[in-house]
């Protein structure tokens, strides 16, 4: 049994996202959480996430959390959706690269951007200048981010990107890389359950 412990409109739909790509059951439990940007909400006390955040994961009875373990642990438990690279394929170094890569520098670079460190930092800027560098060179031999095939990346990083595009510089290749992704039927299933959540729903 998979659970997620989901707030709407948060990074944690990327993760519905992903389970609706893999196509295996799955419960949501919308809980609360505080949003820094707006200063609203709060920490849920029906929320499992040790740090009061999302998204959060169980399987039975184990707990993930942090967007790119999980997305490693779902493409690594079901390799028949061939959304990751299971070990022993020749493409996991890639994988795990990347996964990594938009946590620990694509997030915080773009984030420098939005809260204008990167215009006035140097080191906020040749960060922020690197990971929009790293993204139109992978673009360029597309036409996913690991070049043919769709992967869980792509979902991660085009959430993001989505989310943050006026922050991106003007590009015909990030445009329709995004369009591609977006467009997808998972997609759109995932926002259809991120906007239509049930108000209350019991913990755990």
């Amino acid at each position: 049994m998979l659970i997620l412990f989901h707030a709407p409109q948060s990074r944690s739909g990327r993760i519905v996202w992903l389970l609706e790509e893999i196509g295996v059951d799955y419960d949501i439990r919308q809980v609360d959480i505080f949003r820094a940007m707006t200063q609203r909400g709060a920490r849920d006390p029906a929320n499992i996430h040790p740090d009061g955040k999302v998204p959060a994961l169980v399987h039975d009875g184990a707990l993930v959390t942090e967007s790119a373990a999980i997305a490693l642990y779902l493409t690594d438990l079901h390799p028949h959706a061939d959304l990751g690279a299971p070990v022993g394929s020749p493409d996991r170094a890639a994988y795990l690269t990347w996964l990594a890569w938009t946590a620990g520098e694509m997030e915080p670079g773009v984030w420098s951007k939005i809260n204008g460190a990167a215009d006035t930092d140097p080191n906020a800027r040749a960060r922020y200048n690197h990971v929009v560098e790293r993204l139109l060179t992978a673009l360029a031999t597309g036409p996913w981010l690991m070049g043919e095939r769709f992967t869980a990346v792509d979902v991660m990083v085009a959430s993001a990107v989505a989310w943050g595009r006026e922050y991106l510089p003007a590009s015909a290749l990030i445009d329709a890389w995004l369009e591609r992704a977006l467009n997808r039927p998972a997609n759109a299933r995932a926002a259809a359950k991120d906007g239509a959540l049930p108000a209350v729903v019991q913990a755990a």
